[in-house]
């Protein structure tokens, strides 16, 4: 079941992105959001806390929580988002088209991998359709020692939400790669680009919150389409 502050958060963002809140305004205060919300102040606190973290707001002392301009199509790199929830948070036109689903191992030179161990995986690619274009291609490796099925309904859907509210599992956390590299035939024509066109490869490698591998994931985007950003805020060391 969701918690109030992430309700509240998810609502906020909604808010945003549809303008509501438009980019450079001051969202309502937190007494206001208080009262908005029926919540505590500390709800409302963890609430804002998740928009600072993720790059809508930017709080300055004295005046509150500004709206940071917000560009739909700029994913966050760091973090451990699904594309489902991106999704219901965005409100994107999407469809998710599974385009391969079988029983094989994870490569291990496409992860760099120390180790010679066959790690036996259910292979998912799937093609993420916003707005009517093919954007993104995501080829998952989901270890079968931890996940052992998975069916095509599951694939079509959101695989975190298989693992953490069926599968009962707590995903902890991910290393990311982020490379450009030319496209490939394949890619080509499944994303709709011309020869010569580059993709953006973010490979991804995650774990369970006692450091069980889960999933190895590399995503393939078009290099016309999307941004990937992230809102750095300096600390002192």
């Amino acid at each position: 079941m969701m918690k109030k502050y992430e309700m509240i958060y998810r609502d906020l963002v909604r808010k945003i992105t549809h303008q509501l809140y438009p980019a450079n305004t001051y969202l309502p205060s937190e007494n206001e959001l208080t009262e908005l919300y029926g919540a505590s102040r500390e709800t409302v606190r963890k609430a804002l806390a998740n928009l600072l973290e993720n790059g809508f707001i930017h709080k300055i002392k004295g005046k509150g929580s500004i709206v940071l301009t917000f560009d739909r199509y700029a994913f966050p790199i760091s973090g451990l988002t699904s594309y489902h929830e991106l999704d219901e948070l965005f409100d994107m036109k999407t469809e998710t088209r599974v385009l391969k689903l079988s029983t094989t191992t994870v490569p291990q030179t496409k992860f760099n991998l120390d180790t010679t161990e066959v790690i036996p995986a259910t292979y998912i690619q799937r093609l993420r359709i916003v707005d009517g274009e093919p954007l993104v291609i995501d080829n998952d490796y989901v270890v079968q020692a931890v996940v052992p099925t998975i069916t095509e309904t599951v694939a079509a859907n959101s695989l975190y939400d298989y693992f953490e509210n069926q599968q009962h599992l707590e995903i902890g956390y991910a290393s990311k790669e982020v490379t450009v590299a030319p496209a490939t035939e394949e890619q080509q024509a499944i994303l709709h680009i011309t020869p010569g066109s580059s993709v953006v490869i973010v490979k991804s490698e995650t774990h369970l919150q006692d450091n069980t591998l889960l999933q190895f994931t590399e995503s393939v985007h078009r290099s016309d389409k999307f941004k990937f950003v992230e809102h750095a805020r300096r600390k002192l060391i």
